[in-house]
């Protein structure tokens, strides 16, 4: 599992959400839509403070994190996170991590 935000996502949370750093942005599968990754499920967001992290990353302020039992929806998966620079919008890369040898 490899979850990496570039600076112009960090950018886009810190205007979405309009709060001062430091904040927690919590990575969570949301039932919904056609999901790219899991049929059925999308990659969702949300300012919350951490219960049962399994996961966190810290960028300029901000702690990213994904719950113990939020894992299954990233496990074997590179997660990109980015900004769509024509739609000014996020945009989310999922890479299959193959482990056969």
């Amino acid at each position: 599992m490899l979850i990496s935000i570039d600076e112009k996502a960090v950018t886009w949370f810190a205007g979405e959400f309009e709060y001062t750093r430091p904040f927690s942005v919590r990575l969570f599968p949301q039932y919904a839509g056609f999901g790219e990754k899991h049929k059925g499920y999308s990659l969702a967001f949300s300012i919350e403070t951490p219960a049962n992290s399994g996961f966190s990353k810290e960028v300029n302020g901000m702690n990213f994190y994904i719950e113990e039992n939020d894992l299954w929806f990233f496990e074997d998966t590179e997660t990109y996170l980015s900004v769509d620079d024509f739609l000014k919008e996020l945009h989310v890369i999922y890479k299959d991590v193959n482990f056969a040898n």
